[in-house]
């Protein structure tokens, strides 16, 4: 099974247009357009009747002391957690890309709605898919102005003052179920966890991103 992404290339910088934020001169970061990216794929396995799309930052700080606090830096050498940005299940198999901006078009403070996606494919049938909570849920929690429920896609926004390069994981998933076993509401870890014992095959592409303008200076665009 193959992926790949139109909007970005493989090990490249993921577009600021696909970003939760960008870097600002003033206040160090400022929302950005958070477009979901264009995903596309091929070579799924005959035996598959659903999909599903995991992205995941694996590079979050395991510690938030030093987190975006002025005249202090994230350390590379600080332990690491996975970040979930977006999940997305019961993907028929008959669906061969995601266009960009398909599932996110803008940061919608206290989160899109889910978990039930309509969505119609070209030949007109309808499908239902569904969406999972992202990590941005608890990130936002006590932030009044931004606190709720994420659905779907939210894009990077690593620390501005990390001193690691973060990396955009895409995981396409090929089971041999039409339909996740999960119902309303469900996290990454959960998602991860049902999908044990049903994974026929699985193909990753990745981007890049980071916030500090000095590491952000040295990636490949």
């Amino acid at each position: 099974m193959r992926i790949w992404s139109d909007s970005f290339k493989e090990g490249g910088v993921v577009p600021d247009r696909c970003a939760f934020a960008v870097s600002d001169p003033a206040s160090h970061v400022k929302l950005s357009s958070n477009r979901s990216p264009h995903i596309a794929w091929d070579d799924v396995p005959s035996g598959a009747k659903s999909l599903v799309l995991i992205c995941h930052d694996p590079d979050v700080p395991s510690k938030g002391d030093d987190v975006n606090q002025e005249g202090r830096t994230v350390p590379d050498s600080l332990p690491r957690v996975d970040f979930f940005h977006w999940l997305l299940v019961d993907i028929p198999v008959c669906l061969k890309s995601l266009s960009e901006g398909m599932f996110s078009d803008m940061v919608t403070p206290h989160g899109k709605p889910g978990p039930l996606v309509p969505f119609t494919i070209k030949n007109g049938t309808e499908h239902q898919l569904r969406q999972g909570v992202n990590d941005y849920t608890g990130w936002f929690a006590g932030d009044p102005d931004m606190a709720g429920e994420y659905y779907g896609y939210d894009g990077p926004c690593p620390p501005w003052n990390d001193e690691r390069v973060h990396t955009y994981v895409f995981t396409l998933y090929a089971l041999d179920i039409p339909r996740l076993p999960l119902e309303g509401r469900f996290t990454g870890a959960e998602l991860r966890l049902a999908i044990r014992g049903h994974i026929l095959d699985e193909a990753r592409t990745f981007g890049v991103y980071s916030l500090n303008p000095a590491v952000a200076a040295t990636l490949d665009k």
